[in-house]
């Protein structure tokens, strides 16, 4: 069988998370989102893609135990300074600010999108892509 290639599954999730984020009720006036279940979920879903991605671009996983955010933080810095600065910000918006907090401020969650978007795309610069045989 054969492997995905990483940086496609993490796009994947991304395309998850706005089936996701679709679903949940927005409430025009102010500008937010009604029920933070929904913007938990896509937050958790998008940080996992960009996890993908940075497993793909960066060898984070080897030693004992799961990679924490400051071993993802110091391979990312030794290649790519741009990434890291996105990482960071994508890490507090997806992780913490949508997947713990759950915030309903849509202009917050549509930042997220951004950067796991950005994150993926500048992963995938970092990862050859399968030779098809």
């Amino acid at each position: 069988m054969e492997k995905n290639y990483p940086i496609e599954e993490a796009r994947r999730y991304v395309a998850n998370a706005e089936e996701v984020i679709k679903k949940a009720d927005y409430d025009q006036e102010l500008r937010s989102y009604t029920d933070s279940k929904y913007v938990k979920t896509a937050g958790d879903i998008l940080w996992k893609g960009c996890l993908i991605a940075l497993d793909a671009a960066f060898d984070v996983r080897k030693g004992k135990g799961r990679p924490s955010i400051d071993k993802y933080k110091a391979a990312v810095a030794k290649r790519d300074k741009k990434l890291l600065n996105s990482m960071n910000i994508g890490y507090g918006l997806m992780h913490l600010t949508m997947g713990y907090d759950g915030t309903k401020d849509k202009s917050v969650c549509d930042k997220g999108f951004e950067y796991a978007k950005d994150i993926i795309d500048r992963c995938a610069k970092l990862v050859p892509e399968p030779v098809c045989a």
